[in-house]
């Protein structure tokens, strides 16, 4: 082939995907729910506002008599934003970071591009503002994540040759070769862009699984089944290396610009496995650190990640690669070629990981669990009876992504049939099961097992302990990482708080249902826009001779030195009074537990013993006092040193509460609560 053909071939290599993915990599939010929910009552708001309501949001939606400008009203939202305590207002250019904050909702169809709220965004805000999540539904999964799931269902992406729906090509994975492992569904599950890529994955898992295949092979095989890679090893081969061939052969995302430093490195190479200069190591190290997936290489590469060690013994720190065996330029450029697109594959499927199970846990039927990914309990029924029908979706386009929809309306096998169901649990769980009531029974006791299991696992009291220090430093960072990061910080310690409860409630009780929390999937807690009641409210039978059938309200508040002033109002008597008044169970009291203790909040939860609290729709109806106890992480502490349980901590309680008229509330706390859980 001439010279000039091979130049044309070079300048014409485009990058074309080969994998899906949710959403954008711009719209990376933690507490997705929320940030959804929020971003939504924010939009709402800020088109009712008459100097925003006629204005477009992108450059198609601007009326004839506006400004030609289309950063202006994202400017404005940007600032919105920030009014209302959405973003810190620290981003340098405004309307970038409005369309930043705002792609996903565009994306999984609740706002259209106008930014207009569709009927799916309005279904959410009213599910938010109601704060009604429960599960009451065939798939027993909260409300918003039901139209989630229909979201991500319809959910398609435009591909050179077609559209792929990623989450029922994911659905479909599951129901073929059951759970996946976190590699496989972060380096495989995306390559799944069509029927026949599909199939040929599906068979290449089996193969990985068996030892037959690497998961590096794997991925390779897919990139050089690509015509413009197959272009591109033609041009490398068969060309004088350059720093424009290498950065034409790159093909990268952005501009070949950003692969101008592989012609370096690719000449380090050379020099050190080439012409075998064991000096050169030290520069493949150096100039490693300026590529983008330089970390990649290096592990490849070298045994450390000393650079001192490598200038001192270089050839001591060479792993043995393909590298190793090269001997000529040819056999160099093909291992080069393969680890450079590797490598880049690789770093772009681990960028999109993240995304990909923070949008597929908005469905709520997807556990994530033990490194493996993998279907909850009805769902894996519910979608494998219909996957032959639903699978004919998988690469076609949705268009009614704004528009609210049922799942049979997407598919006509996404309707529950009962006895298919109970026969299929039965042969899932080797049971016989007479009904769908004995078959939802049954998934709640398995909810359970899964909820003790984790608590005794990923919370143990010295976890548990750990956890509390955390709360008192406000080490963010590391609460969210030991426990989830879809869930702001108050909503972790009310969570951490019912653990510690189930724990010293000896596990008895229904503590997923007292927990007033959204929880995902893998049972971990999910904030949402909307408030709530009392915490937790625990509900105890009789248990002569400790204690009598009672509820006890848990109220978690995070505290410091700046916001006691408004700890004293937080709603603790009120949630406890209504509960007595609607209950007119007298035994039913609160433990209020906080970070850091103020002596007026002790001295008012003291002399609620003696205040009165009225019905305000009926001020005849009345309770003349209510009980309330006060502790602090470190009460909770000691708790969990002392192994304390519920049998011991009532009686104690209920001695402070007796005794509390005769003390200064500091004193009393002190001698009578705090002193009492260590004795």
């Amino acid at each position: 082939m001439a010279d000039k053909d091979l130049e044309y071939i070079a300048n014409h290599l485009e990058y074309n995907t080969y994998v899906w993915n949710f959403g954008t990599t711009s719209f990376r939010t933690k507490q997705m729910n929320f940030s959804i929910e929020r971003q939504l009552e924010l939009l709402s708001e800020f088109w009712k506002n008459k100097e925003n309501a006629k204005c477009g949001w992108e450059r198609e939606f601007l009326r004839p008599d506006q400004p030609y400008n289309i950063y202006e009203i994202k400017n404005r939202y940007y600032d919105f934003m920030r009014e209302n305590g959405f973003t810190t207002g620290d981003d340098k250019i405004k309307y970038k970071a409005a369309r930043q904050k705002t792609s996903g909702l565009v994306d999984i169809g609740v706002i259209n591009r106008n930014h207009r709220l569709t009927e799916v965004g309005d279904a959410i805000l009213k599910i938010a503002h109601s704060g009604d999540y429960s599960s009451k539904n065939a798939l027993s999964i909260s409300t918003d994540s039901l139209i989630y799931l229909s979201q991500l269902l319809k959910y398609s992406i435009p591909l050179k040759d077609g559209h792929v729906r990623p989450f029922i090509v994911l659905l479909y994975l599951l129901s073929e070769v059951g759970p996946l492992s976190n590699d496989e569904f972060k380096y495989l599950a995306p390559l799944c862009t069509s029927e026949e890529t599909t199939a040929r994955i599906i068979e290449s898992i089996v193969k990985l699984r068996n030892g037959d295949l690497s998961l590096n092979d794997i991925i390779y095989q897919h990139i050089m089944r690509q015509k413009n890679y197959q272009d591109a090893y033609f041009v490398w081969t068969n060309s004088e290396v350059s720093e424009d061939i290498v950065t034409s052969i790159g093909i990268n995302r952005k501009s070949r610009d950003y692969d101008k430093i592989y012609y370096r490195f690719y000449l380090s190479l050379k020099r050190l496995f080439v012409e075998k200069d064991a000096n050169a190591a030290i520069e493949v190290f150096i100039i490693s650190k300026k590529i983008n997936v330089g970390g990649l290489w290096r592990e490849l590469l070298f045994d450390t990640i000393s650079k001192k060690a490598i200038k001192n013994a270089p050839l001591d720190h060479l792993n043995v690669t393909e590298f190793s065996s090269v001997s000529s330029e040819g056999e160099l450029k093909d291992v080069f070629f393969k680890y450079l697109h590797l490598f880049k594959a690789k770093s772009t499927l681990n960028d999109y990981f993240d995304l990909n199970r923070r949008y597929i846990k908005l469905s709520n039927i997807i556990l994530f669990e033990d490194g493996e990914l993998k279907y909850d309990l009805i769902p894996k029924q519910f979608f494998n009876s219909a996957m032959t029908e639903l699978y004919k979706l998988a690469y076609t386009k949705a268009d009614n992504l704004e528009k609210l929809t049922f799942l049979e309306e997407i598919c006509p096998s996404l309707q529950l049939n009962d006895k298919q169901l109970l026969d299929a649990l039965n042969n899932e769980l080797g049971t016989s099961l007479n009904s769908i009531a004995e078959v939802y029974s049954e998934v709640e006791k398995q909810r359970y097992d899964r909820f003790k299991n984790m608590v005794d696992t990923r919370f143990s009291d010295t976890q548990l302990i750990e956890l509390l220090d955390n709360f008192d430093l406000r080490n963010d960072d590391a609460i969210s990482k030991a426990v989830t990061d879809n869930a702001d910080i108050p909503t972790i310690f009310e969570y951490v708080l019912g653990i510690m409860w189930y724990k010293i409630s000896e596990y008895k009780g229904h503590v997923l249902d007292y927990m007033k929390l959204s929880l995902d999937a893998d049972l971990l807690p999910v904030t949402h826009a909307a408030g709530g009641e009392a915490d937790i409210v625990y509900e105890y039978k009789a248990w002569p001779p400790f204690y009598p059938k009672h509820n006890l309200l848990l109220e978690a508040t995070l505290a410091d030195g700046n916001n006691q002033r408004r700890m004293e109002m937080e709603p603790v008597s009120r949630h406890l009074g209504r509960h007595l008044l609607r209950t007119k169970d007298f035994n039913s009291y609160c433990v209020f537990a906080t970070t850091n203790l103020d002596v007026n909040v002790i001295s008012d939860f003291k002399h609620r013993k003696n205040i009165p609290y009225y019905d305000t729709q009926n001020e005849d109806d009345f309770i003349p006092g209510m009980k309330i106890i006060p502790l602090d992480t470190s009460d909770l502490r000691e708790i969990l040193r002392q192994g304390k349980t519920y049998r011991e901590l009532y009686p104690l309680f209920e001695a402070a509460y007796q005794q509390s008229d005769n003390f200064h509330p500091k004193k009393w706390y002190e001698k009578l609560v705090k002193i009492s859980l260590i004795n």
